[in-house]
């Protein structure tokens, strides 16, 4: 039992190495990733018991990504194979004041084509504690909507506990399909909101302004119009380029606001999955601390994310202790 449940696309990410851009160059490096699935991974390298649920091409890449995802120690037991290619994006890491810039291949991907029988969710979900879902899912295809709805309408009837991390990129959604109301719809099924005030002024239709008065207003508005959600947690980056990032975070759980310091990321590694990483180390931490330590401990996870080179956290329990600890030197360890 207490096995925490992702549901989302597979992607294999191309980048030249380094900082370069693609036309400096004809070497390039690839990892696998995507939104849930880097949830996915990193609460398995805290020791969570973790199951991904995907459609992954029927071909040697499809291979490819399931057993790095096995790797880990994720189950694979509810993916399921396509005759479409994997999804793909090309990722050039910017520097200083260059932004990074990707560009998505995914819109006839295997996942795109996945439908709510292709999943059996009575069998998926039959030892979760936890599901997690992202805005990314239900804006890629009808069919991922309303597979994703379906798995939360399960999970709700059973008991699990839901986190929501409604991220929305206005550039996904091409099908037809409203964001505000499908997110609104989906949100209904969730317990834990991780976001900010763009995604509760985007849901609610307000105009919050991003100080923590307005954040607590905010959060009591969302929980009034979603009775179903407890907490509210909101990760804060301020950039100074496209190298150094300050990270913070802050929280309403119904009864007492509290927010984190800044961690200062003075050289970022890799930007890419850092959110990713946010949500997996509150979902690790709600179920082991403290709403507050659990806060605590997803922004040391974001943090140290950005020292890692692509999409996945690597970071065990005792390397995000450290940081929430005060260990933040980069000294040797012997």
């Amino acid at each position: 039992m207490n096995q925490i449940i992702t549901f989302g696309e597979v992607l294999m990410r191309i980048s030249p190495r380094g900082n370069k851009k693609f036309m400096q160059s004809n070497i390039v490096e690839f990892y696998f990733g995507g939104t849930e699935l880097n949830v996915a991974i990193s609460i398995a390298n805290f020791g969570g018991n973790v199951k991904h649920i995907s459609l992954v091409s029927d071909d040697f890449i499809g291979d490819t990504a399931v057993s790095y995802i096995r790797k880990f120690g994720v189950s694979t037991s509810s993916i399921e194979r396509s005759q479409r290619p994997l999804g793909v994006y090309f990722l050039e890491v910017g520097a200083v004041m260059r932004p990074s810039q990707i560009s998505y291949n995914r819109s006839h991907s295997s996942f795109s084509e996945i439908l709510p029988a292709m999943v059996d969710w009575e069998k998926a979900l039959k030892k979760g504690s936890w599901m997690h879902w992202t805005g990314i899912t239900p804006a890629l295809t009808q069919g991922a909507y309303e597979t994703l709805k379906e798995g939360l309408i399960l999970a709700k009837e059973k008991g699990l506990t839901v986190s929501a991390d409604p991220t929305y990129r206005s550039g996904l959604w091409k099908y037809g399909k409203d964001p505000k109301e499908t997110l609104i719809d989906l949100l209904h099924y969730s317990n834990i909101f991780i976001g900010g005030i763009n995604e509760i002024n985007e849901v609610l239709g307000t105009a919050y302004t991003y100080s923590n008065d307005d954040f607590i207003k905010a959060s009591k508005q969302l929980m009034d119009t979603f009775p179903s959600i407890e907490k509210v947690f909101d990760k804060i980056r301020t950039a100074l380029n496209a190298s150094s990032h300050k990270i913070r975070a802050r929280m309403w759980n119904g009864k007492e606001f509290r927010k984190t310091d800044n961690l200062d990321i003075t050289h970022i590694v890799d930007r890419i999955g850092t959110g990713d990483a946010f949500a997996a180390g509150l979902i690790y931490g709600l179920q082991n601390y403290d709403d507050y330590k659990a806060m605590l401990f997803a922004c040391a996870a974001c943090a140290l994310k950005h020292t890692y080179e692509g999409d996945v956290n690597y970071s065990n329990v005792n390397d995000v202790i450290q940081i929430i600890e005060g260990n933040i030197s980069g000294r040797f360890v012997r």
